[in-house]
């Protein structure tokens, strides 16, 4: 199920949701079946979070995210007489595909197109196998043909992590065009082509599904062979928005609980900055990626697309999270001096995410989760004897023994939580970001490079004083718009006890566009959301 064409006050850039997300991990890195299944646990357990139509059997969207099932994968490619590859020499794109035959056969021609180009190697297709008892008649009315593509690393990449930065060429390629060959050839469909995961670490198994539904229309979630060290879940409730499979949390490397409320002027800046940016890392392949962020995602789509070239260009999970969504530092006195400049060096490369949000992230080597600057989403974690994190949206999700818990504890304002599979622990907060600041010279670059206005030599006067008015005061304040009410209202009570008038959020007058009266330039823009709290709050008080 898509989206309805843009008309009226409606856009589809403006989805967003307010969900449940939550982890379990185990911190050694052991794999088994039993985080697979305590991770769908932890999602029936945030099936509140979540929301059912009319039809209470379709819901907005459930996920879940795993490491790579190597023994699960390696046991259908014997019986289909496939050789598989060692584990990170092989990749697997999770497909939502066309339900139309032409369409779909279409975009398969095109992906194998793109693999054959790219130097890498097709293995096979599998069809996911799927139960579809319980599900209800509009779910499965909109279902796409669900999909794998197995795909062996090619000679051209030197390592994985060339492996993972070639394949999101392939993806963005193939993907990119779908609208306009759409329309070119007359084939709708084409546009409901996605690729919920395609990578040589993790898999997304999600869909329009209820949280309880996952783990029974995914076979390949029950199978004792499907083990991973991770499982990132996530229960969707879409406010004012409409449920779609590909909108269904977890993305590729991110799922979150909130909103990205500044997502229209991130997309924007990022696209402004196409003819300054390159990679060392991407190489030419960076140009065939573009649109970096496509049209009409919404706002946890376009932050895991930004999420995602951070890291195929080189940055460290923890490095790209604090590049997007920065703590509270400016104005911050007891904030560190090297991070602080570490956050201020990177505001000039890139714009805050900002918004209410608890933030889970992970590439199948770390996983971790953050908050945004005012802490205005709910996210508590523990710890247990036995290695294992448990974090999610609240307490509870999982029925552990309070004598097994070792820490429990929230996540504050910014900070963030993050734990190694190869180093074996939990990496705190204060490290991260200590260790971050101490890379570079990050101050000594500002010093550099950076002029404030206050240090400028300052500049003599072109006249030695303003010119006489000639005009009345009352033609000047009527040239920039004052009004009565201004004078009497706010201008006379502010000169009489020096307080600030007397106010409400509220306004019963005419937009500007609609006003008989003549109003001034900035009256006709408008925020696109309210940027307020009750009571007012700001991230360092």
């Amino acid at each position: 199920m898509g989206f309805p064409e843009p008309q009226g006050l409606y856009d589809a850039r403006n989805e967003h949701d307010s969900c449940g997300v939550g982890f379990v991990a185990h911190i050694k890195g052991e794999k088994s079946h039993a985080i697979v299944g305590q991770a769908l646990e932890i999602l029936k357990n945030l099936d509140h979070r979540g929301a059912v139509g009319a039809d209470p059997l379709m819901g907005d969207g459930a996920g879940i995210l795993i490491q790579m099932p190597d023994r699960l994968f390696r046991k259908w490619a014997e019986a289909e007489g496939h050789n598989l590859p060692a584990p990170g020499n092989y990749a697997v794109a999770m497909c939502f595909l066309p339900q139309d035959e032409a369409s779909r056969d279409f975009v398969i021609q095109t992906f194998e197109k793109f693999l054959a180009k790219e130097g890498q190697k097709l293995i096979g297709w599998r069809d996911v196998p799927t139960t579809l008892d319980g599900l209800g008649h509009a779910v499965i009315k909109s279902m796409p043909v669900i999909r794998q593509c197995f795909v062996e690393r090619g000679d051209n990449c030197a390592d994985q992590d060339a492996f993972e930065r070639k394949i999101l060429a392939i993806r963005k390629q193939t993907q990119n065009p779908l609208a306009a060959k759409a329309e070119k050839h007359g084939l709708p469909g084409l546009t409901e082509m996605y690729m919920p995961s395609f990578s040589s670490r993790t898999v997304v198994y999600k869909g329009l599904l209820l949280a309880t539904q996952v783990g029974s229309f995914y076979d390949d979630l029950r199978d004792p062979d499907c083990v991973s060290a991770l499982g990132l879940v996530h229960q969707r409730f879409s406010t004012n928005t409409f449920p779609s499979w590909k909108l269904a949390h977890p993305y590729r490397f991110i799922a979150h609980n909130g909103e990205i409320n500044t997502v229209r002027g991130n997309v924007n800046w990022m696209n402004a900055r196409r003819r300054t940016m390159e990679s060392d890392l991407l190489g030419a392949d960076l140009d065939k990626m573009w649109p970096l962020i496509p049209h009409g995602q919404s706002d946890t789509a376009c932050l895991d697309n930004a999420f995602e070239l951070l890291l195929a260009g080189g940055y460290s999970m923890a490095h790209a999270v604090m590049m997007l969504i920065p703590e509270a530092w400016a104005g911050n006195p007891l904030m560190d001096p090297k991070r602080r400049a570490f956050y201020e060096f990177h505001a000039a490369l890139m714009e805050p995410w900002d918004g209410p949000a608890a933030v889970a992230f992970t590439d199948g080597r770390q996983i971790g989760a953050t908050l945004d600057r005012n802490g205005l989403r709910p996210a508590r974690f523990c710890v247990t004897d036995d290695d294992l994190v448990v974090m999610a949206s609240e307490s509870g999700v999982l029925p552990i023994k309070e004598d097994n818990i070792v820490r429990k504890w929230r996540l504050q304002p910014g900070k963030m939580l993050l734990i190694d599979f190869e180093e074996g622990r939990i990496i705190e907060d204060e490290e991260i970001k200590a260790q971050l600041a101490d890379e570079e010279p990050y101050q000594k670059w500002l010093d550099q490079a950076q002029y404030m206005l206050k240090d400028l030599d300052a500049v003599e006067p072109e006249l030695a004083q303003l010119p006489v008015e000639t005009t009345s005061l009352l033609d000047r304040q009527q040239a920039f718009g004052y009004t009565q009410e201004d004078t009497s209202k706010f201008l006379e009570p502010m000169a009489q006890s020096g307080d600030d008038p007397i106010g409400s959020m509220g306004t019963d007058t005419p937009i500007a566009v609609l006003s008989n009266r003549p109003r001034l330039l900035y009256d006709y823009f408008k925020q696109n959301f309210a940027q307020v709290t009750n009571p007012p709050i700001d991230p360092i008080r």
